[in-house]
C-alpha cells in the first residue's frame, strides 16, 4: 500500500468524521479537532491490520529453535489490532460525549466492512 493511498483514506475518514461531530458545538472543535484526526488515522490502521488477520489469521506456527517443537503463537498484528481498537473506541467515545444530548448508537453508523 502507498503512502499516498493511505493518506488519501486518512482524509477521507477525516471528512467522514466531521461529518459525524459536525453538531458539536463550535467553542468545543478545536479540542476535538486532534481526536478526529487520530481516529481516522486508526481506523486506517485497523481497517488495514484487518484486511491481513483475514488474509494470514490470529494465529501462527512458531518454533524458537530447531531442537524444540513449534507452537501456535498470537501474530503480532492481532496483538497491534486490539490495542488500537481499544484506542479507536475510547476516542469515538469522547467524541460522542462532546456531542449535546445524542445517544451513541446514534451516532457510530455501520458502515460497509472491508
Amino acid at each position: 500500500m502507498t503512502t499516498n493511498n493511505r493518506s488519501e483514506r486518512v482524509a477521507a475518514e477525516i471528512e467522514r468524521l466531521n461529518n459525524v461531530f459536525k453538531d458539536i458545538p463550535e467553542d468545543k472543535k478545536h479540542v476535538v479537532e486532534g481526536l478526529i484526526v487520530q481516529a481516522a488515522r486508526l481506523r486506517i490502521m485497523l481497517d488495514d491490520a484487518w484486511q491481513d488477520i483475514d488474509e494470514n489469521g490470529d494465529y501462527e506456527q512458531f518454533q524458537q529453535s530447531p531442537s524444540v517443537p513449534a507452537y501456535d503463537r498470537e501474530r503480532p498484528i492481532a496483538k497491534l489490532f486490539n490495542a488500537r481498537d481499544k484506542a479507536y473506541q475510547t476516542i469515538m467515545k469522547q467524541l460522542a460525549d462532546f456531542l449535546p444530548n445524542t445517544n451513541l448508537e446514534t451516532v457510530i453508523k455501520p458502515r460497509k466492512l472491508l
